[in-house]
């Protein structure tokens, strides 16, 4: 608003004198009104509520019933397993909320600490919290902004504001500049914004807003309002989580139907319905999954990212739009000389050499400049700095050359001239004088050119060329200056001019993005590029990484505001950069791409980036160029700043959610295996196969275990060239739902199997009939009854063990499997063949556990009933074998 007002008519608003400032009373009366220059804190989240939205579950609703039903029927072993199970969970989960949003932090410490200010007439250096509407602030080169000013005068001033904005180059700020209707902040040039910085000139500002009510604080007013969205596959396991839910109150519906048919005794059919609701939930699938994401991210730190929440590595493996910042992200955030125009040759400027033409284009701009470079300590304005670097690999530094050309006189840059001059005495006595500048002001002042280190009259060919060589410049968007050379005239006037040469730069791409944009395309995942630079800027730095080839596929922020989200929504896919945007632009294209679809992931480093970072499916921040603002608003940072990072990053983030797909579909086999040899058994009426204990050891311990392994299986090689999977694809797609009940019901048969082994045996050696009346007859006596349900919970363990081995490659027989990659399978084998001898051999676990020991004849029996999922799975990998050859053949 304040940008559309004079200097009078603002200073009228806020009700303010420029020359003495706000009285001390007026300044409390406005502090008391609109309070301090400081942003609103989110009240954090209390632990115990953390630890009980954990709980808010529909799978943990149903263990805390069968918990609850197990202490009335007084069977407190099976209630406390079932309890333990639901406190560790909420535990985990409740350790990784504890890692809260720092964003607010962030933003406060960003705030300056203290601002120079007139009140009552006297100049006073405050604490930035205490600055009102109204005050006149004093601003010179090193200060931070410390609240948004509409600028009262301004002196060859220049404010960088790259973290606001996106664009590379300082702002050059005109406090007599009145804007005629709605702009963007980057063209804003009569005001100046909290946290950018002075890195040029001088100048005085009226405070127009504090606190949430600055362009920060209306950010940090978007972060906040922002909600944390599920992940997808937070989706996908909380439809699965109701989906448990609803299948185990069924089944528990229809046992009690078959008790009252089967005239049941009550509360036996109440332990088997709990046993048969436990069944149904995968009591360690939360568990499993939040492991296996914990032991993803510390593979990720190797690969320089720090995750900052689990479900987003995930996330990445989905992620189909890349959506990220120009500055610091894609390029170098340092402007580098990349051409220059020298001895009427237009070269790179690695060809630069300290000799003739170009030394003397080399010690003018270094020479006619303010900047300073010492060691990591870069000074002044980016454009300066550019120049010191273009001399540094041949040995040239501005201390040292002004040691031989001491600077007696000077004309400072202001945007009005478009040039600055510097006069020097050379070592011989002679006074030479360097003017650099725009190239069309600079040569409309020169009337001659240096050739072979004389100067001559300035042709009209000379000019051409000059101009050539600057419009080649320009449509490679390079920022172009001109210098110019006058000797013995100490005065700094800007007038006979002799002309030396042109520089080109610009902010240069990160040498390592193009390879990384190019894998992405190879991935069918697409680069988008957002930055609040010129739109002519992008398009060559995009094109030059192959983002995008043709000026139609850029937008710029004037021509968004002409668009509402619906319109946006469809024309985003057309389009790959977006320039000139502010903030609020930002969130709007992460959603138009999410309109359609797409999981987006935002990359960025800059306070501007901080609202897509956390509108993104996933926001990608810059560890080392990023802000605490960026930082805290991300789900994961990049410890190297390298964009290419974020592609191994995602191949990583496709590896877990593959794994962990290959877990949920093991577990769940599992799952619907116990639920089917159990209700088979009770629908027929036979005794229960399996007790709620031994339900809760194989759910919990012996299917964890290879579950975990399944989770940090190795990578597959060929992730990378296939396309994203569908965000709304479920886990069981691709034939995995018929994966799950062929599994389940191969499970259920041998369990079965095992179970009713010891009755169909007496009862064929002593020649009796084998019918369901019989088999209820033999179970009749305890001792044969657990040594069944021993044999049953020991194939359905010890199954579950070699299932695991083949569920790592539905493609590869286990023969050309390199078992040697995943040792932890193979740990997990073994520890848990152990553990299901210890639960069955033990005394003190028989008792609990309610199981029999076995003799050695028997275990290799249970042994190889139990390897037939192997023997499936090898004759699944055949048949896949042969269609894939038919297939090719035709």
């Amino acid at each position: 608003m304040f940008e559309q007002k004079s200097v009078q008519q603002a200073c009228e608003v806020l009700q303010t004198n420029p020359a003495t400032g706000l009285s001390a009373d007026e300044v409390q009366k406005r502090l008391t009104q609109n309070g301090p220059n400081e942003f609103a804190e989110k009240k954090p989240k209390s632990k115990l509520m953390m630890f009980l939205s954990q709980l808010n579950d529909p799978m943990i609703f149903i263990l805390f019933a069968a918990a609850a039903i197990s202490i009335f029927l007084r069977e407190f072993s099976d209630a406390c397993i079932i309890l333990a199970v639901v406190l560790l969970n909420a535990f985990v989960g409740m350790t990784q909320e504890a890692k809260a949003e720092q964003a607010l932090q962030a933003l406060k410490k960003l705030s300056s600490p203290s601002a120079l200010v007139r009140r009552g007439g006297k100049l006073l250096d405050i604490p930035a919290r205490e600055l009102v509407p109204g005050d006149v602030v004093i601003l010179d080169a090193g200060r931070v902004v410390p609240t948004d000013l509409r600028l009262l005068t301004a002196v060859n001033l220049k404010v960088d504001e790259s973290a606001l904005t996106g664009e590379s180059v300082p702002s050059e700020k005109n406090a007599e500049f009145t804007a005629e209707g709605e702009i963007g902040i980057g063209d804003r040039i009569n005001m100046a914004y909290s946290s950018t910085s002075i890195t040029y000139g001088r100048g005085e500002g009226v405070v127009t807003a504090t606190g949430m009510n600055t362009e920060i604080g209306r950010i940090a007013q978007m972060i906040s309002s922002n909600k944390d969205e599920m992940t997808p596959l937070q989706k996908r396991l909380a439809d699965l989580g109701k989906l448990l839910g609803i299948l185990a109150v069924v089944i528990c519906a229809l046992m009690f139907g078959i008790a009252v048919l089967q005239q049941r005794d009550i509360p036996e059919m109440l332990l088997t319905a709990i046993s048969l609701a436990v069944a149904a939930i995968p009591e360690g699938l939360p568990a499993v999954v939040t492991i296996v994401l914990a032991l993803g991210v510390s593979r990720m730190v190797k690969v320089n990212t720090i995750v900052r929440r689990l479900p987003s590595v995930e996330t990445l493996g989905a992620v189909s739009v890349v959506c990220s910042d120009k500055t610091g992200t894609l390029t170098q955030n340092r402007m580098t000389v990349e051409q220059v125009y020298s001895g009427g040759a237009l070269k790179p400027a690695s060809q630069l050499t300290p000799d003739g033409a170009d030394r003397l284009l080399l010690e003018g701009f270094i020479l006619c400049n303010d900047a300073s470079v010492k060691g990591s300590a870069r000074i002044g304005d980016p454009t300066e700095i550019a120049l010191l670097d273009m001399g540094d690999p041949l040995g040239l530094a501005r201390e040292e050359l002004e040691k031989q050309f001491s600077r007696i006189n000077e004309l400072a840059f202001d945007s009005d001239r478009k040039m600055m001059t510097t006069v020097h005495r050379a070592p011989d006595g002679k006074l030479v004088a360097y003017t650099k500048g725009g190239m069309d002001v600079l040569l409309a002042r020169c009337d001659g050119i240096i050739e072979n280190s004389q100067k001559r009259t300035l042709a009209d060919s000379d000019r051409k060329a000059i101009e050539e060589a600057a419009r080649r410049m320009a449509e490679k968007a390079l920022r172009v200056l001109a210098l110019a050379v006058k000797y013995n005239d100490d005065s700094a006037t800007e007038q006979g001019l002799a002309f030396v040469g042109l520089v080109g730069m610009i902010d240069p791409p990160r040498p390592e993005a193009k390879d990384a944009v190019q894998m992405f395309r190879n991935a069918s995942i697409r680069t988008v590029m957002i930055t609040g630079d010129h739109k002519d800027t992008a398009f060559a730095i995009a094109r030059d990484l192959g983002i995008a080839h043709n000026s139609g596929e850029c937008i710029t922020g004037s021509e968004l505001n002409a668009l509402t989200q619906e319109q946006l929504n469809e024309r985003v896919e057309h389009l790959r950069v977006f320039a000139r945007v502010s903030p609020e632009h930002k969130v709007m294209i992460v959603k138009a791409f999410q309109s359609q679809g797409y999981i987006v992931s935002m990359t960025g480093d800059g306070v501007n980036d901080a609202p897509s970072l956390k509108a993104a499916d996933i926001g990608v921040a810059m560890g080392i160029t990023g802000t605490d603002v960026a930082k805290g608003a991300a789900d994961m940072v990049l410890t190297d700043d390298n964009f290419a990072t974020i592609e191994k990053a995602v191949e990583e983030g496709r590896n877990i959610y593959g794994n962990i797909k290959k877990t949920v579909l093991f577990l769940l086999s599992s799952n619907f295996g116990e639920v089917m040899a159990m209700f088979t058994s009770i629908a027929l009426g036979l005794a229960s196969p399996l007790k709620a204990i031994h339900i809760l050891w194989v759910n919990l311990i012996t299917d964890s275990l290879p579950g975990l392994a399944l989770g940090v299986d190795s990578k597959d090689k060929e992730i990378m060239k296939a396309p994203p999977r569908n965000p709304g694809e479920s886990l069981f797609a691709h034939g995995g739902f018929a994966l799950t009940l062929f599994y389940g019901a191969v499970i259920a048969a041998i369990t079965l199997c095992a179970f009713l082994f010891l009755p169909v045996s007496l009862l064929l050696q002593n020649g009796t009939a084998v019918t369901l009346e019989s088999i209820k007859g033999i179970f009749a006596a305890d001792n044969i009854l657990t040594r069944s349900q021993t044999y049953a919970f020991v194939v359905l363990g010890i199954s579950q063990l070699f299932h695991a081995i083949g569920m790592r490659n539905l493609d590869k027989s286990i023969f050309r499997m390199n078992h040697l990659s995943n040792r932890l399978m193979i740990l997990a084998f073994f520890a848990g063949l152990l553990l299901q001898i210890a639960v069955t051999e033990l005394p003190f676990l028989t008792v609990l556990f309610g199981t029999t020991p076995l003799s050695l004849l028997e275990w290799v029996n249970l042994l190889l009933i139990s390897m037939v999922p192997l023997v499936f799975h090898e004759m699944i990998v055949l048949i896949r074998f042969i269609a894939r050859k038919a297939k090719a053949a035709k």
